[in-house]
């Protein structure tokens, strides 16, 4: 199969082969810039942005990741806005595109996968594969240890509990969580004025910040 039909098998969701030659060789050029990047020394910020901008496919100002990051093709499918942050041990299984709004946050150990395999057995065991874009919103919060499944939308304003697995669209300004993650609640009132239990937002940090 020409390298270029194996492209629109990734990104359309049709089952492809992932192993074709041409694209493992593709692939493992990505992996090399990742493994630079996970190389990294901290006070390196400058190398790792610019590797960044190198690996993603699109990727906005301000974006910090915590190395190691994980990524099947180094980010080649990834697009990030801006001030996206990432705390280590990030996965993103970006066989195919994965979109990330601006500000959004992810926890220690979260993985963002796109890619899955048939249920019958045997195409599986012939190495089969499908995936699906994930679209994440703006200004989320993505807990630690969540997983996203292929295909998933989250809205803008979401909040994912630690240790959920998203396996359906969640709408914006949500509070989810559980596995399979269900919406607890939306974002109320309350949360404007609490940050944590029963620990009040500073009036005086609200109003240093125009939020008053």
């Amino acid at each position: 199969m020409s390298l270029e039909k194996t492209y629109r098998k990734m990104h359309s969701g049709e089952l492809y082969l992932p192993g074709e030659a041409e694209l493992m060789k593709e692939q493992l050029a990505c992996l090399d810039k990742l493994y630079e990047f996970n190389m990294t020394r901290p006070t390196e910020l400058e190398k790792r942005g610019e590797l960044l901008s190198q690996m993603f496919c699109e990727i906005g100002e301000g974006c910090y990741i915590e190395p190691p990051l994980h990524a099947n093709f180094g980010g080649k499918h990834v697009h990030f806005g801006r001030y996206v942050y990432a705390n280590f041990n990030l996965t993103l299984v970006d066989d195919t595109h994965i979109y990330v709004g601006d500000c959004t946050m992810f926890g220690p150990g979260v993985v963002v996968a796109t890619a899955g395999h048939p249920i019958r057995p045997d195409l599986r065991a012939k190495g089969y594969q499908y995936n699906f874009p994930v679209h994440i919103g703006k200004n989320c919060w993505i807990g630690a240890g969540a997983l996203i499944v292929p295909g998933v939308t989250v809205g803008d304003n979401v909040v994912i509990g630690a240790g959920s697995v998203v396996t359906k669209d969640i709408p914006s300004n949500s509070v989810a969580v559980g596995n399979p993650c269900r919406v607890i609640r939306t974002v109320n009132e309350r949360d404007m004025e609490y940050y944590f239990k029963d620990c009040p937002i500073s009036r005086e940090l609200l109003r240093s910040e125009g939020l008053e």
